[in-house]
């Protein structure tokens, strides 16, 4: 834990301490040893385009590298926009730190920003542009393309498949204008979103146990049930550098993942969906093996008998983790039954509805149109 209060299911902070809204927007970046990746981003939130009052909270995880020092020299008198550091001891993760900077935002929107994720001028005014007239709408997605080959899509917000693996929509394919309108997604991926701040004081913020990975589908999929709305807005354009954190070859990356997932079922599935989850699992795991052996999909990703095996280890781990959870995470399930708005029948029909293909999660790719 850090010096802050820990944050789950309400946000609180008393109005003698922090005055609400009095900027438009506050854009959260949460930073762990990437010094020239967060200088560029911090710079294109400074070429943001006139018009829009907002705040940064740059929140570091124990950062190394010189960061802080840098942040220091180059933005702390910046004119663009005010900036608030806070500067941990040590690696608290994604969830506790973006709850830290939630916590002390005086904006009445809140924009999460990934440290190595650069947005276009026009992000912020974008996706506050999706609020107005909408009061029901509690998320705003970006569209999030690869820096390093800009017409591929990252993710244009989140759809899922029914054992809980949530997937960026539209991930892989090339950008031909298929995701050109404004339209429903099921959440907004974290690294680049904007969230109601009425809406995390209703439901709360980030679960601080799941520490990274899978964070944002909980947060998602619990504004969902409880009623909120999101859209996707194709004109908040990000460009991210994938995998720079723990890497797409680590296997801490893959236990985080697959132990979330089975937490996010837990907390969250309807109880026949529950009963079903076993066997969407072994479907996705078949399906994983097969990808594999073509070199395709996350098996893919590991190559060799032994990169196979780290998975396969990492995934067994994962799976004690989430058991050792379990207990846990049942009175979560229980705690957040005030807040649901939508019936068992209703949140299936809505995972159903923004269902991903196996195959699509497997290396097959959308032809753009």
């Amino acid at each position: 834990m850090s010096h802050t209060t820990r944050v789950y299911l309400k946000l609180r902070v008393p109005s003698l301490t922090r005055p609400l809204h009095t900027v438009e927007a506050s854009v959260i970046v949460v930073n762990w040893n990437r010094q020239e990746l967060l200088a560029r981003c911090l710079e294109s939130l400074a070429a943001q385009a006139e018009g829009v009052s907002f705040e940064v909270i740059l929140v570091d995880n124990g950062s190394t590298d010189g960061s802080l020092e840098m942040v220091r020299a180059r933005f702390g008198a910046h004119a663009r926009f005010s900036l608030q550091v806070i500067a941990n001891s040590g690696n608290n993760g994604f969830c506790q730190a973006n709850n830290q900077g939630i916590a002390v935002a005086r904006g009445e929107f809140i924009a999460l920003l990934n440290n190595d994720a650069e947005a276009d001028a026009n992000w912020l005014a974008a996706l506050l542009s999706a609020f107005v007239g909408r009061p029901t709408l509690g998320m705003a997605a970006s569209k999030i393309l690869v820096f390093d080959d800009p017409k591929k899509i990252d993710k244009v917000g989140h759809v899922i498949y029914l054992d809980g693996q949530n997937w960026g929509r539209g991930h892989g394919e090339i950008d031909g204008g298929q995701y050109g309108e404004v339209e429903e997604t099921l959440w907004p991926d974290g690294c680049a979103a904007m969230y109601r701040r009425a809406m995390l004081d209703e439901i709360g913020g980030f679960d601080e146990d799941l520490f990274a990975y899978a964070d944002d589908a909980e947060l998602g999929l619990r504004a969902r049930i409880a009623g909120w709305k999101c859209l996707y807005i194709p004109t908040a354009v990000v460009r991210h550098h994938r995998g720079s954190t723990l890497g797409q070859l680590s296997t801490r990356r893959v236990e985080l993942i697959e132990r979330n997932r089975v937490l996010l079922v837990l907390k969250h599935f309807p109880g026949r969906l529950l009963w079903l989850n076993a066997a969407y699992y072994i479907a996705r795991l078949a399906a994983g093996m097969w990808a594999g052996a073509t070199g395709r999909g996350e098996v893919g990703r590991f190559p060799g008998l032994t990169g196979k095996l780290r998975l396969a280890r990492a995934i067994w781990r994962a799976n004690l983790e989430a058991l050792w959870m379990t207990p846990l995470t049942l009175r979560k399930r229980r705690a957040l039954r005030p807040l649901r708005r939508l019936s068992a029948s209703e949140t299936t029909a809505l995972l159903r509805k923004h269902q991903v293909p196996l195959w699509t999660m497997m290396g097959g790719v959308k032809r753009s149109k």
